[in-house]
């Protein structure tokens, strides 16, 4: 096994924010459905302290690389971000002189882990895109705008002026691009998309947090370091056993060996973007006992889940397809219920339109997908479905899907 260097997380820690534990009973309510579902008879203290803990500590790779990508323009071990866009694309050996921490970065990432399949990653990809439209909506109402119940992560966005006004469906298409990237044929190899934005992702993701731990703007005592431990496997769990439980809330029928490769995909996405090694999962099972435990310790909703939902709304409320604001609307009906409305100040709405699309799920996944050749035309409506949804969102500005900033 590849671990990660023994001190990725070796931050110091202070005591958790105040924003852990913060809304015991509205959270207890919240999350009962999923303990149902991952069978959790109780809590277990070890991982509550641990998931306060971690929301004061960081990737502390990607911390050390962006260390050196801030050092004084004159200082010989400062990395550029051409250096970085260069060993990424072709590899470290490729940056002359190329300093220590670039170096030991890539030496990291670039090494496939022991426990990595990477012909099960490549089925986890094939199922993730056969759920298709489903997934995209799942994503956006369930696991993107749900997780603006709670306070921090939310919080963060704001502050960076992230998925507000203008920019909120190009960052909306600048997350579906990755996870395109992630999913696509050989997407997740060394010269694949997916390989590459996700590492693209994890230092800037490195960056923002270096930015925010040093100008004095962010309440660390109130939420956490900035892109912490916690938060970043809370993210990875909306992505594998949010994303499949949600599609089988929508009719989508997900096998157990679709599971197993789903999960394994994610693990090894979730290994490249820095989350801790112990809170990652091969079932799940154990996905979601994870995230039960996580949505009990989550701060009430701030003005910022709220800031969020409603750039979201609008965004699709501005599109020329005159259903889409509805037809989100009603997906976050069926999945956070009256109660998710009000939380983040939406509009009310009614589930029964989401009804007729489970029932073209069910037939989807229980008759077509029962043959090879069902599967292969799933995946290539999935794979349309993407493209549809990636030029609604980034309209006249579709030219960037795939680009790199910084």
């Amino acid at each position: 096994m590849v671990a990660q260097p023994a001190d990725v997380t070796a931050t110091p820690t202070a005591p958790a924010p105040t924003r852990f534990c913060a809304a015991p009973a509205r959270n207890a309510r919240l999350a009962r459905p999923l303990r149902v579902v991952a069978g959790v008879r109780e809590l277990d203290p070890h991982l509550v302290a641990e998931l306060g803990r971690r929301m004061q500590t960081r990737d502390e790779l990607g911390a050390a690389l962006a260390g050196a990508m801030k050092r004084p323009a004159d200082d010989p071990q400062r990395v550029t971000m051409r250096q970085f866009h260069t060993a990424l694309a072709d590899g470290v050996d490729a940056v002359p002189d190329a300093g220590p921490e670039l170096r030991r970065f890539f030496a990291v990432v670039d090494e496939v882990p022991a426990w990595v399949d990477l012909d099960l990653v490549e089925r986890g990809a094939r199922a993730f895109r056969r759920l298709g439209r489903t997934r995209i909506d799942v994503l956006l109402a369930l696991s993107l705008i749900g997780g603006y119940r709670f306070g921090g992560p939310a919080d963060l966005l704001v502050a960076t002026g992230g998925l507000t006004g203008d920019t909120a469906m190009r960052r909306l298409g600048e997350t579906e691009t990755w996870g395109r990237g992630v999913t696509a044929p050989g997407g997740m190899r060394r010269d694949g998309e997916g390989f590459r934005l996700t590492v693209h992702v994890r230092v800037m993701h490195a960056l923002v947090n270096r930015a925010f731990e040093t100008n004095g703007r962010w309440d660390a005592g109130r939420w956490g370091l900035p892109i912490n431990q916690t938060d970043l496997a809370t993210t990875l769990g909306l992505f594998n056993s949010t994303a499949l439980l949600g599609s089988r809330a929508l009719g989508r029928l997900v096998t157990r060996e679709e599971s197993r490769a789903v999960m394994h995909l994610w693990k090894y996405v979730g290994w490249l973007m820095g989350v801790d090694e112990d809170w990652l999962f091969d079932t799940e099972r154990e996905q979601n006992v994870f995230n039960y435990h996580v949505l009990r310790v989550q701060d009430d909703v701030t003005p910022a889940g709220a800031a969020l939902s409603r750039a979201l709304v609008d965004g699709h409320g501005a599109l020329p397809d005159r259903c889409a604001r509805p037809k989100l609307l009603g997906l976050l009906r069926f999945f956070l219920g009256a109660e998710g409305l009000r939380d983040l100040g939406l509009p009310r709405a009614s589930a029964l339109p989401v009804l007729p699309g489970a029932v073209i799920n069910l037939v989807a996944s229980g008759v077509v997908a029962r043959t090879r050749a069902g599967r292969r035309f799933l995946e290539r409506a999935g794979d349309r479905a993407t493209e549809q949804e990636l030029a609604r969102w980034f309209g006249e500005r579709r030219a960037e899907v795939g680009r790199l900033p910084g």
